[in-house]
């Protein structure tokens, strides 16, 4: 089973806050002791953070639901609940995540230690010092803890590399990798070895280095999906150079300059961008019989298909991965095409920074379904998460709670659905009688 994973679903629960507490003054010579309960404490959130060591999502193979914990409740003697920590969890960089039922990006996680809040903490319930005036000197109100923010999530990682190896499965991607890097990729004598990105980093002197991914090989109609295809096709999307390696020996019957072709294709096909990014064609197995004669005739054709923009034809250099000739010269050449090139965006979406709400947003803050004649259901996230924090042990709490339904125009709503006292009413699961 390959140790490399590109895509999961999960899921994130963020702490529910602390209840506010209802309790009073006990002291001896304190006889009328006034309201003297706590807030309870904040919920823990939930935050992803970019660790630059992870290179996988295989840690969300199993590991599907991430909750944090909840808030301390308030106490007596006007003592607050503690706050909950915050759980954070790390995510290789290049980590796209999105909301699983609408597929809204909420963050793109690149940079080492970047962080984003994904699900929020809820707030401590106030206790009832907080609800004290001067005509009701000794509330017996206080509120629940705030619900915590609940998400399902789609994490997708696209690698994360300055430069990438590209070309025909068993052209030598991976031995070259091996050669000018301290990466291990698996290297064997049949296609498609290489089944996920391997990524190695190149160090020409102390300061001057760059990361290189070799992708898996891709065939005829990988933007389509066939063989490794287009879940692979999307981790190039991030480099900023490519290699696109030939093997020149044409040792498993294909023609190199018909596979050369066929990837630019692919890559057309998947996104034209693609193509106005940097190239450096790498004629791989050079110390082969019929290389030099097979590079002379690949050299022709790819002259005439650049016949009227050679300007833009891209660069040829002549290795042999195996007996490691050629290399320091390619490399030289990448890194000075690195520090001389823009990095080429693909056309991705945007992620706005920023919301704008309108009055329309906060016409549908609740709905009322009538249920055989005279049952009623209330819905909505305002209203739910009112009650939700709705301390329904304490009558004046409930009496709160009815003000707020009544201010939110529920009671007009119930009566113009032909409510009549008596009438049941559902929120949340909590049912009771509707008096008019």
């Amino acid at each position: 089973m390959s140790s490399f994973l590109d895509y999961a679903t999960i899921n994130v629960k963020a702490g529910k806050g602390g209840d506010g507490m209802v309790a009073f003054r006990r002291e001896k010579y304190v006889p009328d002791g006034g309201p003297a309960g706590g807030d309870g404490g904040r919920g823990g959130s939930v935050i992803f953070v970019v660790d630059e060591g992870l290179h996988t999502l295989m840690d969300f193979r199993y590991n599907r639901h991430f909750k944090a914990a909840s808030g301390q409740n308030g106490m007596s003697k006007s003592k607050y609940g503690a706050a909950a920590d915050d759980l954070y969890v790390k995510v290789p960089p290049g980590t796209i995540i999105r909301l699983a039922d609408s597929e809204e990006v909420i963050a793109d996680m690149v940079h080492h230690g970047q962080e984003v809040v994904v699900a929020k903490g809820g707030r401590g319930g106030r206790g009832n010092i907080r609800f004290a005036t001067h005509k009701n000197p000794a509330p017996s109100i206080a509120e629940n803890g705030e619900p915590g923010e609940e998400f399902d999530l789609q994490l997708e990682l696209k690698v994360l590399a300055d430069v990438a190896l590209i070309g025909y499965p068993s052209v030598g991607k991976s031995t070259l990798l091996s050669v000018i890097s301290n990466a291990k990729p698996k290297i064997a004598e049949y296609q498609f070895t290489t089944l996920s990105p391997n990524l190695g980093v190149v160090k020409l002197s102390v300061d001057r280095e760059f990361v290189v991914a070799d992708m898996p090989g891709l065939i005829e109609g990988a933007s389509e999906g066939v063989g490794l295809g287009i879940d692979f096709l999307k981790h190039i999307e991030r480099t900023k150079v490519l290699l696109h390696v030939v093997d020149m020996s044409a040792q498993h019957g294909r023609d190199p300059f018909a596979d050369f072709q066929q990837i630019m294709t692919e890559l057309q096909a998947y996104n034209d961008r693609l193509l106005l990014r940097p190239m450096i064609i790498v004629a791989n197995k050079m110390d082969e019989a019929d290389s030099q004669e097979n590079l002379a005739s690949f050299k022709q054709s790819l002259a005439t298909i650049y016949q009227d923009q050679k300007d833009n034809m891209p660069e040829i250099f002549e290795i042999s991965a195996w007996q490691n000739k050629g290399i320091q010269a390619l490399m030289e050449r990448t890194y000075q095409v690195l520090q001389t090139s823009e990095f080429i965006p693909l056309e991705e979406a945007t992620i706005e920074d920023h919301k704008t709400f309108t009055l329309a947003d906060e016409t549908a803050k609740f709905t009322i379904d009538r249920l055989d004649g005279d049952y009623f259901v209330i819905r909505g996230e305002k209203i739910e998460k009112l009650f939700a924090m709705t301390n329904t042990a304490h009558d004046e709490s409930l009496q709160r709670f009815a003000r707020q339904m009544r201010s939110m125009g529920i009671d007009q709503a119930l009566r113009d659905k032909g409510a009549q006292s008596g009438d049941l009413v559902e929120i949340s699961g909590f049912q009771f009688e509707f008096m008019d």
